[in-house]
């Protein structure tokens, strides 16, 4: 995986990493709750390939209240970053009843602006309104 990072910009420490993450969710624009992390120790982002990465000291739980989804997101996270994508993404699932099944896929399609698609590895894709992921939500 170090491979992926070459060439990246890395900022340490929870405030400068949030503050690139955001930066780079409005972007790509991206909702800029998409990552309510704590305790973030580095972001790094690899601009050529769109790879970003995220480590953070613990794992987190967060309920998008809005829409009722408990969403839990990895010590590491990371995915390919592009303009209203991120595609191959680690580290992130969204609770469906008991189960747990990884997110792979988050999308904003042009043709519904106002909808966010989450894919799962299975196949499994959910729409939820943009607006559930915005900044404090």
């Amino acid at each position: 995986m170090a491979d992926n990072k070459e060439g990246g910009i890395v900022k340490k420490g929870h405030e400068e990493g949030m503050r690139m993450a955001v930066g780079l969710l409005q972007e790509m624009e991206l909702p800029e709750g998409l990552l309510p992390l704590s305790n973030v120790v580095e972001v790094g982002f690899v601009r050529e390939t769109g790879y970003m990465w995220i480590v953070q000291q613990k794992k987190v739980e967060h309920e998008f209240k809005m829409i009722s989804k408990q969403v839990s997101y990895d010590t590491e996270i990371n995915g390919l970053v592009e303009n209203k994508r991120i595609k191959r993404l680690k580290g992130v699932k969204a609770k469906e009843l008991m189960l747990w099944p990884p997110v792979n896929e988050i999308t904003i399609d042009d043709k519904q602006p106002g909808k966010i698609h989450f894919k799962s590895l299975a196949g499994i894709t959910k729409t939820f309104p943009v607006e559930a992921f915005a900044a404090g939500q």
